[in-house]
Order: C-alpha cells, then structure tokens, then sequence
C-alpha cells in the first residue's frame, strides 16, 4: 500500500505556472506604475480579520462566501472577501498617522466561498485604488479616469465604463415609496444582466408588492441614448435635481474637457448589491466580451469607515479584478505568452567552455541583456527545446575560436537568422533593438 499523498488543490483554487504568473506580474507592474502616477500609494492589511469587523455591515449573501472559522485562540476570524472593508478598518486605526485625502492602492489576494464559474474563482487577486478624505467631485472623476487610463496601460481599450449614483436612484425609491425595501431592490436590479428582465421583474413584484411599482423601476434603469438624456430622466423621476444630480453633471462635465466621456455610459441599472455604496457607482465592460462580466468595479461609500470610527470619513474607490480580467484577454486571443524575463540563452556545447560562456554571460548582462547559460553539455535538440518552453527569443552559439578573439554567433529562434563574429556590445545591440 503506497503511502504518497495525491497531489491536488481545492476546487476554485489554482497553481501558477511561469507563463501565467508572469502574465499575472507584467500587469501587475503597469498598473502599479499607473497608481503611482496619479499619487496613489501602497499599503498591506492581514488575510485574516476578526469577522465582526469584516461582516458587521453586510448582507446574507456576502455572509455565505465568507471563509470564517474559530482559530486556536477560539477567535472568530474570517479570510478578507475585498480589500475595500479591511482598508475601512486600517483608515480607523491609523486615522492618526495618515494624512487627508489619502490616496492608496493595494493589490492582494481575497477569498469568496461561491461557486467557481469561467473567470471567478474562490481566491483571486484584486487591484484597488481609493481616495478617502474627501467627498468631491474631482475624487470620484479622478477614480473613473483612472480606472481608463489603467486599463489602457495594460493593453484594454475596448472597454465601457458604466456609471450610475445610488443617491439618485433611493431619492427615485422613496418617490415610489419604496426606500424601506431599497436594499432587496438593489440586490435584485444587480442581476439584471444575469437572469434577464421578466425574473428581474417577477422578483420586484414579489418585494414592493406592487406590479406597478416594479414597471417604474424597470423603467427607471433603462438608459436613453446619451448620458446627459438618461441623467435628465432619471432626476426627474427622481423628484428633480438635487445634489447628486449635479455631483453627476460635475463628473461629466470633468470627462468631457479631458476628452475621455465616449467611454462612459450613465447605465441606471448598474446598483452594486453591497450595501455600503452610497453615491456614484461604476463597472466596466469588455466590449467584445460583456459576458465575462465587469473586470473593474466599485463606488463611494461615505459611511463604511464610520462603522469603526466617530469621525466621518468620506471614501470611494475602485477595484479591478485581475483574475476575471486575464480570463477575458487569453479569450479575447490577446496575452503574450511568456515562459521567461531572458531575451537570450548561451548554449552549451562543450562543458570545458563553462568559464568562457559565464564570462560572455557577464559581459551580455553589462550591456542590458537577461541571459543564461544552458548549465549542462546536453544534446542540441534537448537546449532548444527547453529554450522554446522558456520562449527566448534569442540564441547564442561560442566556438573554441570566438571564445579565443571574445566573439559569438547570434541566433534569432524564431526566423532561425543568424549573425556570426559579434561582440558581446554588438550582439546586445541586436537582441535590445528587437
């Protein structure tokens, strides 16, 4: 009876091999790239929370994919589901150390129990930036340009970012006489793309109670051709204009003078089922891929730092998800595929030659260029086939006789060209300028 374990990982969770995780790591460093440049900076917060503070403001269902359990101390601890809470609670307890507005990102792994689909998983990454300590209409611009301009650096610009303001859209509840279910509306109208109108509306029907009042919000979160039309829609059904109304005008009037408001919808149907949104809120589409679902999300969310604190503190933010987002790009056919960071590989022909291929290693790397030495005298055919794995784009080949006169012969591995006699300057010239 054997006694090997076999090797397996849970269901929703995943290994990394190199050419995912450097997918996963090049985008990382764009977008981290990006938050810097508009003054955003780093923080960490633990995978573990109590669950009070993770769950004190939350609905059933977030309850439900939470991973919580009683640690040896006979805590009650929950694994974080977002990184938005967790940064509510860091904001109250270093209150006193950070400076308003204060501008972060953070780029972590979260923990959802819910069913594994196509592009959702049961640990993932997300990349969040958020402003709190100020509630205007430059911080929410600021977030909704930003989330543009990120997912450009990456390669994403077939994209459309959905828009909407919760203010609004519970002024417009309460006109109907419906704010006291407005958490169940919410939720419900958040799945309009998923189950489609007619269960949207039999869902509605069974919470206000009212058919008529379900027609009006079904009514309500159909857009109109433009953003100004909808936004003049939905105010007025709203009761007319008011302060969130024109936070809206603001917004729009700020992506219009920066040239970016094509990319914008004002959609009324996009809600945020978490209950801790309370003004403008946003998802953002792949345009050749909607089904995949929103890739970057989130809202403000004026009162989530209240819950551990006296002071308000005013926040929004957003969060892409890095995971969703890889899935739709290796569908959409557009991702490198990288197995490696070298742009060359010294083979070895002749384990007698390892101080003259580490020697031209060095010299290589002095001008820029990531190379390595193949460590083992193997055959030819068995080099190139790791090479092609590792998918180095480059070869080199040393003789006895380059070695003696500090040549080399460069091998391009994909037109199979190759370039004898070189310096170690001049081969680095070549492989740099691709």
């Amino acid at each position: 009876m054997s006694d090997l374990i076999q090797p397996k990982i849970l269901k929703g969770f995943r290994d990394f091999l190199p050419q995912d995780e450097i997918l996963r790591s090049s985008l990382i460093e764009k977008l981290t790239a990006t938050y810097r440049a508009y003054g955003f900076v780093p923080i960490d917060t633990p995978v573990l929370e109590y669950t009070e503070i993770l769950l004190r403001k939350s609905n059933g269902e977030t309850e439900k994919q939470v991973f919580r359990f009683e640690d040896n101390g006979g805590r009650d601890v929950a694994m974080r589901f977002d990184l938005t809470v967790p940064f509510a609670r860091f904001t109250a307890e270093h209150r006193e150390e950070l400076y308003f507005p204060f501008k972060r990102y953070h780029i972590a792994k979260v923990w959802r129990g819910e069913k594994p689909q196509a592009g959702r998983y049961r640990e993932f990454v997300q990349c969040d930036f958020d402003t709190v300590g100020s509630d205007s209409a430059s911080a929410d611009f600021e977030i909704l340009a930003l989330m543009k301009a990120a997912l450009k650096e990456i390669g994403v610009e077939k994209v459309t970012i959905h828009v909407n303001h919760r203010g609004i859209f519970n002024r417009f509840l309460a006109n109907i006489n419906c704010l006291d279910k407005s958490e169940d509306v919410l939720r419900i109208v958040d799945k309009l793309a998923k189950v489609g109108q007619d269960e949207v509306k039999k869902e509605l029907t069974e919470v206000t109670g009212s058919s008529d009042s379900a027609e009006k919000i079904l009514d309500y979160i159909k857009p109109l051709d433009s953003f100004e039309k909808t936004l003049a829609h939905i105010s007025q059904l709203a009761g007319g204009e008011a302060e969130d109304s024109k936070r809206m005008r603001d917004i729009y009037s700020m992506m219009v003078a920066t040239g970016i408001e094509k990319t914008y919808v004002l959609d009324p149907s996009i809600t945020r089922g978490l209950d801790y949104y309370t003004g403008v809120v946003y998802e953002t589409f792949l345009d050749e891929l909607p089904s995949i679902g929103s890739v970057c999300s989130g809202g403000r969310y004026d009162n989530l730092a209240g819950l551990y604190m006296k002071d308000k503190v005013p926040g929004v933010g957003a969060s892409i998800g890095l995971d969703r987002l890889i899935a739709g790009l290796t569908q959409l056919g557009i991702t490198e595929q990288k197995g490696s960071y070298l742009d060359a590989e010294i083979y070895n022909q002749d384990e007698g030659m390892s101080v003259q291929y580490q020697k031209a290693a060095g010299l290589l790397r002095a001008e820029g260029v990531a190379v390595e030495v193949f460590p083992d005298a193997v055959k030819m055919g068995k080099q190139y086939a790791v090479t092609e794995k590792k998918c180095i784009p480059w070869g080199i080949l040393i003789s006895k006789e380059e070695a003696e006169s500090g040549k080399m012969t460069l091998k391009n591995l994909k037109t199979r060209e190759q370039f004898a006699g070189l310096t170690a300057k001049e081969a680095a010239h070549k492989i740099l300028c691709k």
